[in-house]
C-alpha cells in the first residue's frame, strides 16, 4: 500500500497491520516487540489479532538540539548506540553535544526499562522471529538502533512492521532487517502524526498497564526434531 486515508488512531492502524501480518499469527518462536511508548497501542492489537506474546524494546531517540523531532541517531537496550553521521555533519553538531545527548537519553531509557520490565522476566529474543511495531517511521533512527539491539539479543529473523513511513525509510529498513510491512507509504511525507486524526501522547501508566493485560514473551527453546 501506498498512499490512503488517516487511521482514525493507533487500535485501528494496529488492527489493520495486524492483518497485514496474518501469516505470522499463532507461529511458535514468534513475539511482538513494542516500541514505546506510541508503538505500544499498535502492538498490542497486532499480538491480541495475532495470538502472540508482546513485550517492548526501549529506544530512545537522540534529538538535534534545536530540533527534537529530527533524529541524529538513537540509544536502545543492550547499550546499543547508532548515530546518523550524515546529520551531525550537517547540523554541524560537535562531539560533546552529542556525547551530552547520549548520556541524557541513556537515563530516560533506564528509567523507562526499569518502569515497564518491573516484575517482568529480562528480554529474551534467542532463536525467535521479532516483529519490530512502532506507530510509524520518519527518519527510521529509533528503529535502526531497535535493529541492532534485537539481533545482539541473538534473533533469529527482524520484521520491521509500522502503520506508516517513507518510501525511502521503509525500503532501507527492510534491508537492514529481514523485511518491513508498512501499510502507507505517502511521497510526500511530513511527519506520522500528519497521519492519524487522534494521536496523543502514549504514558507510562498506559504501557504498563497494556504489558500488564498481556502474555509474557516466554524464553526462546531449542528445536526438537518432529517424531517420525
Amino acid at each position: 500500500m501506498s498512499d490512503g486515508a488517516r487511521f482514525t488512531d493507533r487500535d485501528e492502524a494496529g488492527g489493520a497491520l495486524a492483518a497485514a501480518l496474518a501469516a505470522h499469527a499463532h507461529r511458535p518462536r514468534t513475539v511482538v516487540l513494542a516500541l514505546p511508548r506510541g508503538g505500544v497501542p499498535v502492538a498490542v492489537e497486532v499480538a491480541s489479532a495475532l495470538a502472540l506474546p508482546l513485550d517492548v524494546l526501549c529506544v530512545r531517540k537522540l534529538g538535534v538540539p534545536w530540533q527534537e523531532e529530527l533524529a541524529m541517531g538513537a540509544v536502545a537496550t543492550g547499550g546499543v548506540t547508532y548515530l546518523d553521521r550524515v546529520i551531525i555533519a550537517q547540523g554541524a553538531i560537535d562531539e560533546a553535544t552529542v556525547a551530552a545527548t547520549i548520556t541524557r537519553e541513556s537515563a530516560e531509557l533506564a528509567r523507562r526499562e526499569a518502569t515497564y520490565r518491573a516484575g517482568r522476566p529480562p528480554l529474551d529474543c534467542r532463536a525467535q522471529t521479532v516483529l519490530l511495531v512502532d506507530d510509524g517511521l520518519a527518519t527510521g533512527a529509533t528503529m535502526r538502533a531497535a535493529i541492532t539491539a534485537v539481533r545482539q539479543l541473538g534473533a533469529a529473523r527482524v520484521i520491521v512492521a509500522v502503520p506508516v513511513g517513507p518510501p525511502e525509510t521503509c525500503d532501507a529498513l527492510g534491508r537492514e532487517a529481514d523485511g518491513c510491512v508498512c501499510l502507507r507509504r505517502p511521497a510526500a511525507f511530513l511527519a506520522v502524526a500528519q497521519w492519524y486524526v487522534d494521536f496523543p501522547q502514549v504514558t507510562d501508566a498506559e504501557v504498563v498497564a497494556a504489558l500488564a493485560a498481556t502474555p509474557i514473551a516466554s524464553p526462546a527453546l531449542p528445536s526438537t526434531p518432529s517424531p517420525r
